[in-house]
């Protein structure tokens, strides 16, 4: 399969079907944390070997919630971007910059597609656009 690759302004373009999607993988990470902080605790004061409805639900809502944040990735799939942070919204689109791969890369609540790095740099290698934004 071919990867796609984008211009800061097809990513652009995109952006009002990725940004729900973020806005809800964002949304939904929050309460797995909770659930998951929930079922630690349960679980920390649970006696050995006696069923505790509690957690067994709050582990059920946990893979449940997972579940959805994984639904949710799998709705970016078929466009190319890369889910980077569940908590920040951060998303790649595959790119190329001077001459070789790279991700543009974008964080719910920006306006715009205007940050790239290197195929391995990830976040802490993120740089301006500059001229390139279309």
């Amino acid at each position: 399969m071919e990867r796609r690759t984008y211009t800061a302004a097809d990513a652009d373009r995109t952006l009002p079907f990725v940004s729900r999607v973020v806005e809800d993988i964002v949304a939904e990470h929050a309460r797995w944390r909770a659930l998951v902080a929930a079922l630690e605790m349960a679980n920390a004061t649970r006696v050995a070997d006696v069923s505790d409805p509690r957690a067994e639900s709050l582990e059920r809502d946990v893979l449940a919630a997972a579940a959805r944040l994984d639904a949710y990735a799998a709705e970016l799939a078929p466009l190319g971007v890369v889910v980077q942070s569940h908590e920040l919204g951060l998303v790649d689109f595959p790119a190329t910059v001077d001459g070789r791969p790279a991700f543009l890369c974008w964080r719910l609540g920006e306006p715009a597609v205007r940050f790239w790095h290197d195929r391995g740099a990830g976040l802490i290698g993120r740089r301006p656009l500059y001229s390139r934004a279309a």
